[in-house]
Formats: C-alpha cells, sequence, structure tokens
C-alpha cells in the first residue's frame, strides 16, 4: 500500500481508486504557480513536472501547496473541470477522505488528557454491547487498537455487496445520495468475523474510526463534528474545513470530481462530485484545503494541539503491513522518502479524490496536494518524492 491509498477496499478501492490504466483526458495543462510563489519557486520544478506527468497520464487535475523555508508555494495542473476546461484552483476545497482520521485521533488524546478516557479503556467500556457477534468482542478491543488499526475489525469498505451498492457502478449513482447512519457502517462489519486477535497484527480498516467517532461523542458528551470544531478547526483558523454532514455539495471555490466507477468500461469517467458527506462520517468525511492541511499538521508536530505524551503516544508507530517504508502510530503515519527524509502525515481518498498530506516532523517542510480524480497513475507518491528527493526525480 502507498502513502495515499487509504480508505479502500482490497480489489476495486472503495474510494475509487481503480487498478484500471489510465486514459488520457482530452483537456490537459501544464502546472501553473501563482504569484505569491516566485520566491523559491525553482527549487520545486520537480514537483511541478510529478504533478504534469500525472495529467497527462490521465488524471484530470492537481492542486498542491507547499511550505518550506521560501514561504507558500501554490502550482495547479490539469482541469477542474472537464466539460469547461477551467482549470484546477489553487485554493480548492476537497474531500480528504482518511486525514479526516488524524483529527478524529486528536481530539480523543485530547479528550485522554482531559481525563475524560484512557487509551487502554475497551469499546465495551464506551459503547456497552455495540461490538459483538461472528466473534467480535468489544471487551478484547481498545481505544488505542482502534487507532492504531490493529483491533482485528472488518473494514466496512471491504464488504462485496456495500461496494456495489454504495461505491460501484450503478449502485454508486443510485446511492449516492443516501443517509448512511454510523452504525450502519458498523452493521456492515460485524457480519464478518475479525481478521485477528486485537493486538497481534495491523490491518487498516475504516471500521475503527467509524467507532472511535462514536466514542469520542460518548466521552465528549457532543457531536464528532462539534468536537473537531470547536477543538481543532476554531483554534488554527481552518476557516475553508468543514464536517459536511447530510450535504452533497463541496463548498466553492472547488473542482468537480471524477471516477472511473464501472470495471467493464475502463475509459468511462463520471462526475461524481456530488455526495451525500453521511456516507464518509469520521473515517473520512471533512472538507478541507491544502493550506489548511498544512497549517493542521504544523500545529499538530510543534504541540499546539496535544501535549507531550498524548504527541508521543500519536507518534509511537507500528508496522505498516505491506509497505516496507510506513509505519502506522494513532491516525498519523510515518514513512521514510527514497533519498532518507522521515514525514509524518497522511493520506486520503473518496470516491473522486485522492490527497496527501505530509510534513517534516519540525513542521518546516510541508506539502499537501489532490487530485481530481481516484484512478491510479502507477506511481501514487511520485508527487512527494518529487518534492523532498528532486535529485532522484525523472527529467521527464
Amino acid at each position: 500500500m502507498t502513502f495515499t491509498t487509504f480508505r479502500k477496499t482490497a480489489r476495486v478501492g472503495a474510494v475509487g481508486i481503480a487498478a484500471a490504466a489510465m486514459a488520457a483526458t482530452a483537456f490537459t495543462a501544464p502546472a501553473q504557480a501563482t504569484p505569491d510563489a516566485a520566491r523559491g519557486a525553482a527549487g520545486h520544478e520537480a514537483t511541478r513536472r510529478a504533478m504534469d506527468a500525472e495529467v497527462t497520464a490521465g488524471i484530470p487535475g492537481i492542486t498542491a501547496q507547499v511550505r518550506d523555508a521560501h514561504g507558500v508555494w501554490k502550482a495547479t495542473s490539469g482541469v477542474g473541470d472537464r466539460t469547461t476546461g477551467a482549470p484546477r484552483g489553487k485554493n480548492d476545497r476537497y474531500r480528504v477522505g482518511s486525514i479526516t482520521k488524524t483529527f478524529v485521533a486528536t481530539v480523543l488524546l485530547q479528550l485522554e488528557a482531559e481525563g475524560k478516557l484512557d487509551l487502554d479503556d475497551t469499546v465495551e467500556d464506551h459503547l456497552p454491547g455495540l461490538v459483538r457477534g461472528n466473534g467480535n468482542d468489544g471487551s478484547k478491543i481498545t481505544v488505542r487498537q482502534l487507532l492504531s488499526h490493529t483491533s482485528g475489525l472488518f473494514d466496512y469498505l471491504a464488504d462485496e455487496e456495500y461496494v456495489a451498492t454504495y461505491l460501484r457502478g450503478e449502485g454508486y449513482l443510485k446511492h449516492r445520495y443516501d443517509t448512511l447512519p454510523p452504525l450502519k457502517h458498523v452493521k456492515v462489519a460485524l457480519s464478518h468475523p475479525p481478521l485477528f486477535t486485537p493486538g497481534k497484527e495491523f490491518s487498516y480498516s475504516n471500521t475503527n474510526y467509524i467507532l472511535a467517532g462514536l466514542i469520542l461523542e460518548k466521552a465528549g458528551k457532543r457531536t464528532y463534528e462539534a468536537q473537531v470544531r470547536d477543538r481543532i478547526i476554531k483554534p488554527l483558523g481552518l476557516k475553508e474545513t468543514t464536517n459536511p454532514g447530510n450535504s452533497i455539495r463541496i463548498p466553492r471555490p472547488s473542482s468537480r470530481a471524477y471516477s472511473k466507477l464501472f470495471d467493464a468500461q475502463p475509459d468511462r469517467i463520471d462526475d461524481v462530485t456530488e455526495m451525500n458527506g453521511s456516507q464518509g462520517w469520521a473515517d473520512g468525511d471533512i472538507i478541507s484545503t491544502n493550506g489548511d492541511l498544512n497549517r493542521f499538521y504544523r500545529a499538530l508536530m510543534r504541540g499546539q494541539l496535544l501535549p507531550p505524551q498524548q504527541l508521543k503516544a500519536m507518534k509511537t508507530t507500528g508496522p505498516f503491513t505491506g509497505s516496507p517504508t510506513m509505519s502506522y502510530g494513532l491516525g498519523l503515519t510515518k514513512t521514510r522518502t527514497s533519498c532518507g527524509i522521515t514525514l509524518w502525515g497522511h493520506g486520503g481518498g473518496m470516491v473522486g479524490s485522492t490527497s496527501l498530506a505530509v510534513t517534516t516532523e519540525d513542521g518546516r517542510h510541508q506539502l499537501a496536494y489532490n487530485r481530481n480524480g481516484d484512478w491510479s497513475t502507477g506511481a501514487p507518491d511520485a508527487i512527494m518524492e518529487a518534492e523532498y528527493c528532486p535529485t532522484k526525480a525523472p527529467r521527464n
């Protein structure tokens, strides 16, 4: 698994990250730097080339922002609307997918610091009777194991019926506006037996963060959305970051989002911009921008959101199955680039969108970007590698 392919199923990518080769799009445009990027822009030429390469390969458009010693660099490549040919916007809002998980983990760790829960509390302690059946037992799963994806719980996004109904083909087009409450996702997951004994292995499961959101609400005595807003969004001034609730739209400025929903029609691309926000919830519903995500991760890594003890717990990582360069903490991923730089952050995907936000540990060099197409380019981490390891990036 790469750093950016989160919130997916085993086969088709429940967030639309299909395995099919990309078809060239009729609308391509080279990356355009904004005026405020003039200083230090030459240092991002490899990043620019990597963005353009993905657009040439078939991704409709990409928007990116870098914060480093030279200031802020913004660039776009390709289009935000395949019908009109309008370019991606430098300040586009988009669905961040599993980047949401870092927000949720942060709030839970704040609650722990306030004595309202303990990471070693069980799911049963906070949600009595909910996780039972088919060998699943909430009394044996801790909050820590939810946040670290070591609970063994089945990922509801890997359920074949759920995928066919809500995430692929005609099923998605028919049900994209449906409201799906969190407990529906839990029910889907619990229809399967656990993958392993809690704490014994790692398996990325979106079910973990649905339960984490429910525990967050129980311990914090307010909705998940209200706590994220009051504990993170408002204090950091993340004015472009929202929880969509049941809304189907992405606030403007924003671009269209596209997906290859039909396996039998690999060249077909559907506009999937509108969808009910409840279909993500605490495992992936947040809408944000590159700038806000960079601000969030910078504040997090610099200790502005968590006391030292909780930040240390968040950054205590274990193996990330399938990737020799990655490890996973509590809602936070650690990765090592090809040139040896350690980065912290998270990737995310939703139907029509894949994103990444990463930072060096000191918060001095950050990158956030979004693709408005959810299929694979064959090198999903190329933009990250180009930004942090420019001398290793291909010239063409």
